[in-house]
């Protein structure tokens, strides 16, 4: 945006430092000016000014003068002359705000007998100074009302408009839309309005859409003699998406999007009423003014915050200067900033006040807002350059050691670490939250896909795992260790939440997800296998074996009995158990989401609550002499029935208690082949034997051998003749 040094100056008149000072000191101070250009004798200079969504208020020229007059201590003057004395009036001019969740003050002023003057009349359409400032910017002059407007709008940022009196049945209502009303606003559109469109309207039809374009039945032209001046504050919510459904962007939406000032509506009706009345005219009654207490409890009336000299001075260190920052300092630039304070004289605290934030800085609120402020009003260079205090070691944070295993694990395992979205849609929060309605919806969503804070990873988990196959990749391996949210407010459990209902405390957990697809080659196979539920579990079992749990459990329950989350396959999934505690869940995603998502092959998924995971302590490690003796491998080719699973033999041969077995692992599986009964498979298990002592004899690896097999046969498990292929 665009600053006249000369408007500065007017507001200003203290102020003695060049232009080019007053940029550089600005800038320093965050209100950054990134060019500066002469303007020729006697007209100041114009300052290109690039200024931060979070500091609106500076974007306008008595914002920054405020900010000139704070770093300099100098005396603001007042931003508008006072206005004639008004007319006595039957009545207040009739205002109602029904949408009292989108519109927190308005303001309405009735001038009556207005000269409407056009840029082409002899006296020019607005006062000298006005008309100078807009030559000097290069602002294009219409007419007094619409300069009044957008000399209110250059002067303080503050959006108006005005409105043919005339033309304006019964009064003002600021309401949301009906459904099929019209509006023609003033580019000459006409606009079908949705049921969701805040606007300005009369007793029978819209007038305009509310801080966003005035409409076209009730502008200004030159055969208007009765104006009524409005100046009002909207929702930033309410004004961004009535702006956005019908594609328009103005300078009036742009301000109202990034919060107005709420105490600004008066000051800015009073600065327009003014210029149009230099052409004559009179105001007819006092301002009607209507102000809902509770958007003015958050924005204007704002909890004063206490703020201790103490702390300034621990937080900020010591300047380069001997005196450092003083009481005077810290009330100086709070004041000048506009903020009240309220000395505090608590014995033993020091210096201290309450501190009223002042209403058009919204970006204010805590304390260390306030110290952030008197540091960079102060400067930045003028600290000396120190280290802060610091006495100890660095401490980690409980469970980091069990994370960072956890990760290990996971990479060892060939999945690969991702960040998902924090935000999820409603419908995947109704999918996948633990418990109904825990979901935390967002007061100001960016989108209705992003509309809550995530119950589950699960969603953001899909949505990276889709990103990957429907980009042609086709083996994906992804994790992510991240935070999930549940909606934690005290309330009867038949009750649920009221969609009005005010989230009192979010509870925040640590959630761990696993999302595979694609294949996986195997050792002693040719061709690759389909990733399926066990190799899945396989990676869980390796992560729950990090930690010294007295049981795991791996349980399924009947489709039937709605237990089983419902991203889940009903048939191919598993609840974990650890210590009789429910972890989490596993399996394969369910085949309609699948279908949703147009996943072409089989994913899988899995989530753990970490946080309960950490409860139990790390597994240590139990460590041995590696063996210099050789060691012995013997392959037996089994006949197992379809009854038993690798678990039975697992055990079986575990519970021998032999140590010299040193690893045992399955290197082939047939399903069908000569020799082969029905109901069997041919199981194809390799045993290491080493001792640590000695050479393993012969003899001692047939008695193994007939151990084994005695085991085996204790299950139904034979050895497989030894003609067949």
């Amino acid at each position: 945006m665009n600053i006249l040094t000369t408007w500065l100056r007017a507001l200003l008149p203290e102020l003695t430092v060049t232009d080019a000072q007053l940029g550089e000191d600005l800038t320093l101070r965050g209100i950054a000016v990134e060019g500066i250009h002469d303007l020729g004798s006697g007209n100041g200079s114009l300052f290109e000014m690039d200024i931060t969504t979070n500091r609106v208020d500076a974007m306008n020229h008595y914002g920054v003068a405020r900010e000139a007059a704070t770093i300099y201590g100098l005396t603001l003057a007042p931003g508008a002359a006072p206005l004639p004395a008004a007319h006595p009036a039957a009545a207040p001019f009739p205002v109602r705000i029904e949408a009292e969740d989108a519109c927190g003050r308005f303001t309405a002023r009735v001038l009556r007998q207005i000269k409407i003057a056009p840029t082409s009349s002899v006296n020019g359409p607005i006062s000298s100074f006005a008309s100078r400032m807009f030559t000097l910017l290069e602002q294009k002059q219409i007419s007094n009302a619409v300069d009044a407007s957008n000399f209110a709008w250059l002067a303080m940022g503050q959006p108006t408009h005005a409105f043919d009196l005339d033309k304006i049945h019964g009064g003002i209502v600021v309401r949301r839309a009906r459904k099929g009303e019209t509006l023609k606003t003033l580019d000459g559109v006409e606009r079908a309005l949705d049921p969701e469109d805040l606007i300005v309207a009369d007793h029978a039809k819209p007038l305009a859409l509310a801080g966003v374009m005035g409409g076209w039945e009730t502008m200004i032209t030159p055969a208007t003699t009765n104006v009524l001046v409005e100046a009002a504050w909207f929702d930033p919510v309410a004004v961004r998406r009535t702006a956005r459904r019908h594609g328009l962007h103005t300078d009036a939406s742009h301000r109202f999007e990034r919060g107005a000032d709420f105490a600004a509506a008066p000051l800015a009706s009073a600065i327009v009423s003014a210029l149009l009345l230099e052409n004559g005219g009179h105001c007819e009654g006092d301002l009607v003014d209507l102000q809902i207490p509770a958007i003015a409890a958050r924005t204007a009336n704002r909890p004063p915050v206490a703020l201790a000299l103490a702390q300034v001075h621990r937080l900020l260190g010591q300047t380069h200067d001997s005196e450092g920052i003083a009481t005077a300092t810290v009330e100086s630039i709070l004041s000048g900033l506009g903020c009240g304070l309220v000395p505090q004289t608590e014995s033993g605290t020091g210096e201290a006040w309450l501190v009223t934030l002042p209403s058009w800085r919204l970006d204010l609120e805590r304390e260390i807002d306030l110290i952030e402020e008197i540091a960079r009003v102060h400067g930045y260079n003028r600290f000396a350059n120190t280290l802060p205090a610091f006495s100890g070691a660095v401490a980690a944070r409980p469970g980091a050691a069990a994370e960072s295993l956890l990760r290990f694990t996971l990479r060892a395992a060939g999945v690969h670490e991702a960040i998902g979205s924090t935000f999820c849609s409603a419908d995947d929060a109704a999918l996948t939250e633990p418990q109904p309605r825990a979901a935390v919806p967002l007061e100001n969503p960016l989108s209705a896909e992003a509309g809550l804070l995530r119950p589950s990873l699960i969603p953001s988990m899909l949505a990276m795992l889709g990103g990957n196959l429907h980009r042609d990749i086709a083996d994906v391996r992804l994790f992510e260790l991240g935070t999930v949210f549940a909606d934690a407010s005290p309330r009867s459990a038949s009750a649920g939440r009221a969609a009005e209902q005010l989230i009192e405390r979010v509870e925040e957990s640590l959630s761990l997800a696993i999302g595979l697809a694609g294949s996986v080659a195997e050792d002693g196979l040719v061709a690759a296998l389909e990733l399926d539920f066990f190799h899945l579990k396989g990676i869980v079992e390796q992560l729950v074996a990090c930690f010294a749990a007295q049981s795991v459990l791996f349980d399924t329950f009947p489709s039937d009995c709605a237990l089983t989350p419902a991203w889940l396959h009903p048939f191919r999934s598993a609840r974990l158990s650890v210590n009789g505690l429910t972890l989490g869940w596993l399996g394969e995603l369910h085949p309609r989401e699948a279908a949703a998502r147009k996943f072409r092959s089989r994913v899988l998924v899995a989530e753990l609550a970490v946080d309960r995971l950490l409860t139990l302590p790390l597994r240590r490690p139990a460590l041995r002499e590696l063996s210099h003796f050789q060691p012995v491998r013997r392959d037996f080719s089994l006949l197992v029935p379809g009854r038993l699973c690798w678990a039975d033999l697992d055990r079986a041969i575990a519970a021998l208690g032999i140590p010299e077995i040193l690893d045992w692992r399955l290197r082939e599986i047939l399903a069908t082949g000569p020799g082969i009964p029905a109901d069997h498979q041919a199981l194809l298990v390799s045993i290491t034997f080493q001792a640590a002592d000695r050479t393993l004899r012969d003899d001692e690896l047939q008695a193994f051998t007939a151990a084994i097999l005695a085991a085996t046969e204790r299950l139904g498990i034979r050895l497989r003749a030894s003609g067949t292929q």
